[in-house]
């Protein structure tokens, strides 16, 4: 199975128009407490070189090529991390045949950095990072859009939830992807399905981040019975690399979005500087980087953080 992400191929394919014209100057942000967690991206002080508060960066990495490690490894010239999120790409919801049930799976390259946390998480962690585990289809019929009663959504959530107390991460992200609904008898996606999912893991998780992809089945479900899924979630951000799009997610403020994404390794550094300064000028609360690789990125890197918090990146030896 393949975990690469479905959508690095649409590099700058997706012009969105600017919805605000709001401008600020940027600087980096302290890491969230719990008060903050569901309100939006707490600011670190400014400081002399960097200015004013701005986005915070959040950092897919493909673990079955490269080590989750490397986000702890790129600093603003102020000296704070420019990564305040890591994403361990990625764990799949499975489909058991036998019992026709969900459940939570981990390759071996997964398991290595989930088993190995003290190596891979938790030098993440010291530095202020979050470290999440996105949550991926694995076409084998199960996703997050087709559960069929609460009780059984609610079952996947509590092994979700177990999985952040198992091994010490700091949330969940979902993305909706090769589910491939249908397969092995399962059922399409429904309306309630979604809904029912997040609102069980808030109630199992409730200081923890929860964030969203913002793509496939799910994108469309966000709410049921009154209830939204964005009241439920911290996070949501745009999955067409190369591109400007906010997230259409009822409950969620520009804080709590990101509407530009970049493929670091296929977006072009002049497009990725761009969509950091659309960022800026809009006053959304994320910017999103994916396939973060092992060798050094810094001058590419430093193209977005110029513009997002006026300072370039550095690396250095953990």
């Amino acid at each position: 199975m393949t975990t690469t992400k479905l959508l690095t191929c649409k590099n700058a394919i997706l012009t969105v128009a600017i919805f605000f014209t709001v401008a600020i100057n940027g600087c980096k942000k302290k890491d969230i407490t719990q008060s903050e967690i569901l309100t939006g991206p707490a600011k670190k002080a400014s400081t002399a070189a960097i200015g004013v508060p701005g986005p915070k960066g959040v950092c897919y990495v493909e673990v079955n090529s490269n080590d989750i490690r490397n986000v702890g490894k790129y600093k603003l010239s102020s000296g704070e991390q420019l990564f305040d999120i890591a994403i361990i790409f990625a764990a799949n919801i499975n489909y058991n045949t036998s019992t026709q049930k969900a459940v939570l799976g981990f390759n071996p390259n997964v398991t290595n950095v989930l088993n190995n946390r003290t190596t891979y998480i938790k030098p993440l962690q010291d530095k202020g990072i979050k470290v999440l585990l996105s949550i991926l289809g694995n076409h084998q019929g199960a996703g997050f859009c087709n559960f069929t009663s609460q009780a059984s959504a609610t079952a996947f959530a509590q092994q979700l939830a177990n999985a952040v107390t198992t091994y010490g991460l700091d949330g969940i992200d979902f993305d909706d992807e090769y589910a491939e609904y249908g397969n092995n008898g399962t059922g399409q996606p429904n309306d309630s399905s979604f809904v029912y999912l997040v609102t069980a893991l808030r109630q199992l998780m409730p200081n923890k981040i929860i964030s969203f992809y913002f793509f496939g089945p799910a994108a469309s479900r966000l709410s049921f019975n009154g209830v939204t899924v964005g009241s439920k979630l911290n996070y949501s951000w745009n999955a067409i690399y190369g591109s400007f799009s906010p997230p259409n997610v009822p409950g969620l403020s520009q804080a709590n979005l990101g509407p530009a994404a970049v493929d670091i390794q296929a977006t072009s550094s002049s497009t990725a500087a761009s969509l950091a300064t659309q960022t800026i000028n809009n006053g959304y609360g994320i910017y999103l980087y994916y396939n973060l690789p092992n060798n050094d990125v810094h001058t590419y890197l430093s193209s977005i953080s110029s513009n997002l918090y006026g300072g370039k990146t550095t690396t250095y030896t953990p």
